[in-house]
């Protein structure tokens, strides 16, 4: 696998270096018609780097992690549990300080800088290959926020420079997807290896046939978007992604991060869950949930889960002691607290002996020099054999499934080779546990790998539109969707003040089920 070798940090200081300089050497040029200066006289693929790097977390203090994928996400769908107050999300509480972080963070720090690559290098040969892969990005930026948000500022965003467009209409999410698709489609054939060198790239290194297969695997799980609202579209762009998405782990998105200079260039996961910021080191554990479901199947990935993990307080230091033996390990239960009243105390719970008995994240996956994972071979695998489930298209459903559970338990040794899982070990749990229930044993499976690949955000996403795996909601005082699982984040209550104000008004008002956490998006659909 080709992978940039490039020190995310050195790239991101050389960028600033450059900057520095061609703003020096041309100032006059620069501050007299700033129109002038693009793709001509600037490298668009720094800018690349910048985009690629805050999708896996906001360069402030990862609160659009923090928040959206682990308080929120991570809990609510039952990958993760704590007894921690502030994690809104375990106990279906509504923050709106929290569910806002993400679309503040975002459109600040992913949207303005892909943006700023695709308008740079629209219609410019010279920039053939990095403006694709730009319209590839900006695709796998904007699924994410609609489908945290549903309507949301889309073909006007981060125009401001280029349109003067500074109040920004909310697209239609039905108006969203279809464009996402059409661009992943057309972006993806317009790659070209003749073209010219994509040098930012610090997720396949410039690799242009990985990248168009990354492009159709992130077009494959946005057609799967739709089954519930517009099957003949889903169809129809599965059909053309499948064949020609990820072929194997060594192809799966990742970013190495690096953690020898600042807090922007570590793992923003890694960064909260070795409570740079709080308790996260010693309250936030694997769900019972999910902890059961590996155990119920004798499940290798069982790995992934230790006990006795903890951190001292002052300095933070790994327990290495801590057991990987499987019949040692124990979930956490959700909507737990610890100063309530009993039937809400984690201390009167059956399971409870000591908090650092239940299972907590292995030290391996939370390294802050460690991956992110962005999109997996055992994600598409899932997919392709969900399309052949339900359509008869791309081959055998069996066989799909078979891959996609063999990559998903092998593909854990890129965190660190302590979560190495043998091919053999693998290949027996794939012939003990053949594909026999349909669509509910593959969304199971895909609920699975996202939550070892602390993909949270797509475990819940998935979850909305299948319905599995069939979790029981739990209930605690003042939550705020009545016991029910939330579908959708309200928008952030800063764009009633701020210049959308209008926009804002009809969005909100036009969300079914109301702009709450029991609203839904439109491929939500009841």
């Amino acid at each position: 696998m080709k992978r940039n070798k490039l020190n995310i940090l050195a790239l991101l200081a050389f960028a600033g270096v450059l900057t520095t300089t061609s703003c020096t050497k041309d100032f006059v040029n620069i501050n007299t018609n700033p129109v002038a200066y693009g793709g001509e006289n600037f490298d668009p693929n720094f800018t690349l780097t910048t985009a690629q790097l805050t999708y896996t977390g906001s360069i402030d203090f990862a609160y659009d992690t923090w928040r959206a994928n682990l308080i929120y996400s991570g809990t609510m769908i039952q990958g993760l549990s704590t007894v921690i107050s502030y994690w809104a999300g375990d106990k279906y509480l509504l923050n709106p300080l929290y569910t806002s972080a993400y679309w503040e963070r975002a459109y600040d720090e992913q949207v303005k800088p892909i943006v700023d690559v695709f308008e740079v290098t629209k219609n410019n040969e010279k920039y053939n290959n990095v403006h694709q892969i730009a319209r590839i990005w900006k695709a796998l930026i904007f699924a994410r926020i609609t489908d945290l948000y549903g309507d949301v500022p889309y073909s006007e965003a981060g125009q401001g420079y280029y349109k003067k467009i500074l109040s920004t209409k909310y697209d239609k999410q039905q108006d969203i997807y279809m464009d996402l698709l059409k661009e992943l489609d057309e972006a993806t054939n317009a790659l070209t290896t003749t073209g010219d060198k994509v040098t930012g790239d610090i997720i396949y290194g410039g690799d242009i046939e990985q990248w168009k297969r990354f492009g159709n695997s992130v077009m494959l799980r946005l057609a799967m978007r739709l089954t519930k609202v517009d099957e003949s579209t889903a169809k129809a762009y599965a059909t053309k992604a499948i064949g020609k998405t990820l072929a194997s782990n060594t192809e799966n998105a990742i970013i190495k991060h690096d953690n020898s200079g600042s807090r922007v260039t570590q793992n923003r996961t890694s960064q909260v869950l070795l409570g740079d910021g709080g308790a996260e080191h010693y309250y936030v554990k694997w769900s019972d949930t999910f902890i059961n479901a590996l155990k119920g199947k004798n499940d290798p990935r069982i790995k992934v889960a230790v006990t006795n993990l903890w951190m001292s307080e002052d300095n933070k230091t790994q327990n290495p002691g801590y057991i990987t033996d499987a019949t040692k390990q124990k979930g956490m239960p959700n909507g737990k607290d610890l100063n309530s009243k009993v039937e809400y105390a984690v201390s009167a719970h059956p399971s409870y002996t000591t908090m650092a008995e239940y299972s907590s994240l292995h030290p391996g996956m939370i390294k802050s020099n460690g991956i992110t994972f962005i999109l997996t071979y055992a994600e598409s695998e899932l997919l392709a054999s969900e399309a052949a489930q339900r359509w008869g298209i791309g081959g055998s459903a069996a066989t799909h499934y078979a891959n996609a559970v063999k990559a998903g338990i092998t593909f854990l040794g890129q965190y660190d080779d302590r979560l190495a899982i043998s091919e053999e070990d693998a290949s027996a749990f794939v012939n003990a546990n053949p594909l026999t229930e349909g669509l509910k044993q593959i969304s199971n499976q895909y609920w699975i790998l996202q939550n070892t690949a602390l993909n949270f955000y797509e475990s819940w996403a998935n979850w909305r539109r299948t319905g599995y795996p069939e979790l029981t909601p739990v209930v605690y005082p003042g939550n705020a969707t009545n016991g029910t699982i939330p579908r959708r984040f309200p928008y952030p209550t800063a764009e009633e003040a701020g210049t959308n104000k209008e926009y804002y008004k009809a969005a909100a008002a036009a969300v079914p089920g109301g702009d709450n956490l029991s609203g839904r998006v439109w491929w939500d659909k009841q």
